[in-house]
């Protein structure tokens, strides 16, 4: 079945699966491939294909127009370099929870209304929860997770400026070669030997088309299909669909207060989403 005749919030939701699903597979990797390394796969898998289906041209666009693409660019490239390192070190249910307070924050100073507060202060318990097993944690594990939900309220924000400056997805596809050409030297100078390996190279095309290609696919139609708030409620589901990724891919099985901890980030962010007015939903990280 083609994913146009799919129902929209199957579509989400299966986003939301291949991206998680893709997350554990790249962990399961870190122990022969680094982190820089599959970031890099990652961007590069998504930038050829996106430039392979949008028609893009150099010409037409003015310097703000690729200073606003660059930036994109940084963001992204350092956005998803953050989380992976912090996937290294801590689980990747917490790590994805502790991600997502930066688009909460986002839609909490978005809606500008005071009883958002509370939903501040959900998410706020659900950190302290997880400070409750801070003897678990890595800490430099826990500054890449809060490095990349910063990031990722800053991809928000660059997303918007881009939407407006390049149309439908080619700023995404620029992005995501700025990306992959600022990762590059690092990620090849790493990778070393391993770049000749046919199965090393078809895991990081897997985990490209898993982790960036199919969900933003996937969530570009459901958009056209459905409200944005819908679709932002739906993807407030991420953190506990990550930690379930990880405990059937990894073996990471949390504890009950860290089950507690993502449930009230989930639920802060379910509500802020409501009451927040519309706003662009970010690609995958």
């Amino acid at each position: 079945m083609p994913p146009s005749r799919i129902p929209a919030i199957w579509l989400v939701l299966g986003s939301i699966a291949s991206l998680q699903v893709g997350a554990a597979i790249a962990k399961d990797l870190f122990g022969t491939v680094t982190p820089t390394t599959l970031v890099w796969f990652r961007l590069l898998t998504s930038a050829i294909v996106l430039l392979a289906i949008v028609r893009f041209g150099v010409r037409g666009h003015s310097r703000r127009d690729w200073l606003i693409a660059l930036s994109f660019g940084v963001c992204l490239v350092s956005m998803n370099w953050a989380i992976y390192q912090a996937f290294a070190r801590i689980p990747l249910g917490i790590a994805v929870t502790i991600e997502f307070l930066g688009p909460l924050a986002v839609a909490v100073i978005g809606s500008k209304r005071l009883g958002d507060l509370v939903w501040v202060g959900l998410a706020g318990l659900g950190v302290a929860l997880l400070g409750l097993s801070r003897a678990q944690l890595d800490p430099v594990g826990v500054a890449f997770a809060l490095l990349a939900g910063l990031l990722w309220a800053g991809y928000i924000l660059l997303s918007r400026q881009t939407g407006r400056h390049w149309p439908g997805i080619s700023g995404l596809a620029v992005a995501s070669l700025v990306g992959a050409v600022i990762i590059g030297p690092a990620a090849i100078v790493q990778a070393g030997d391993q770049l000749r390996d046919p199965r090393i190279l078809l895991l990081g095309v897997a985990i490209g088309l898993l982790s960036s290609v199919i969900p933003y696919s996937f969530e570009l139609i459901a958009l056209r299909r459905m409200p944005a708030r819908v679709f932002g409620i739906l993807m407030s589901l991420e953190p506990a669909a990550a930690a379930l990724a990880a405990m059937i891919l990894l073996g990471e099985f949390l504890v009950p207060v860290q089950w507690l901890a993502i449930g009230c980030v989930v639920a802060a962010s379910i509500g802020a989403t409501r009451n927040a007015g519309p706003m662009p939903q970010p690609a995958p990280d």
